[in-house]
């Protein structure tokens, strides 16, 4: 077929990998190839339209609450997160998102399951395509005054205040907000519901760039890479130095040591 003729097996391979929606004669073409080359890039083609059709699916799935509350006429639905309750030094963080109805970032997932530079490259689409966003710490000082619960309790209702427009229904991860507005808690949030995922990627960006400048202030705790964690090399550091103005001092084993 004169078609084939000029189509090499490395460029059917590069077409396929840059063209979101090849020329279906070409498909077709490439379908009656005797060449087992191009035959295996049609299955790789395959495989990740697959893929990207199942990822496709499982966006609109976890978008699933906040369709419900449009569906219902709420305008404004936030998803509220939080980072940072279990480690022994640095503020806990939240975070608040309102996304529009036409959202289509994909890739928003729970930050967990997320790289560090995939997380930031989403935090800046995120940004850009939310109606509105809010990002709220909780120093350690105040951590030890309220508990680790009621600090990220106040954190939340702080991020959601700080939206505008406010929003009129609430998507929290795992926890219920003294606030007069319609609100849903789901358990594990950040990989049920887009909204909350957002909120989650945007709370980790934020705090682990904190804890990065905090790396700055006291680097024989290693916050750089443990971000307030009990790792070892940050443990060290405390039985050498004792804690640091930014530890919890509320949390074992930190009440065993001075500040320093």
């Amino acid at each position: 077929m004169k078609i084939l003729e000029k189509w090499t097996i490395t460029a059917v391979k590069e077409y396929l990998k840059t063209h979101e929606e090849p020329d279906a004669g070409l498909l077709n073409a490439w379908a009656e190839d005797s060449r087992t080359g191009v035959q295996k890039e049609l299955q790789r083609y395959a495989k990740r339209q697959k893929q990207k059709q199942e990822k496709y699916e499982d966006f609109c799935r976890r978008l699933s609450f906040e369709q419900d509350y449009w569906s219902r006429g709420f305008q404004a639905v936030a998803g509220v997160d939080e980072v940072g309750r279990g480690p022994l030094a640095g503020p806990v963080t939240t975070a608040a998102v309102v996304l529009p109805k036409d959202i289509s970032l994909v890739e928003v997932n729970d930050s967990k399951m997320l790289s560090a530079k995939k997380r930031e490259e989403l935090e800046a689409k995120i940004k850009e395509a939310a109606v509105a966003w809010s990002v709220v710490h909780i120093e350690a000082d105040e951590i030890d005054r309220l508990n680790i619960y009621q600090a990220t309790k106040k954190a939340m209702r702080m991020a959601v205040a700080n939206l505008e427009p406010a929003p009129d229904a609430l998507l929290v991860d795992a926890m219920t907000l003294p606030l007069h507005i319609e609100q849903q808690s789901l358990v594990q949030g950040d990989s049920r519901s887009v909204s909350i995922a957002a909120a989650s990627i945007l709370a980790k960006v934020e705090r682990d760039r904190y804890m990065q400048y905090y790396h700055t202030l006291y680097p024989d705790y290693d916050f750089a890479s443990n971000k307030g964690y009990g790792t070892q090399n940050h443990l060290d550091g405390l039985k050498r130095l004792g804690g640091c103005a930014i530890h919890r001092y509320s949390f074992q084993p930190v009440a065993g040591y001075r500040l320093s």
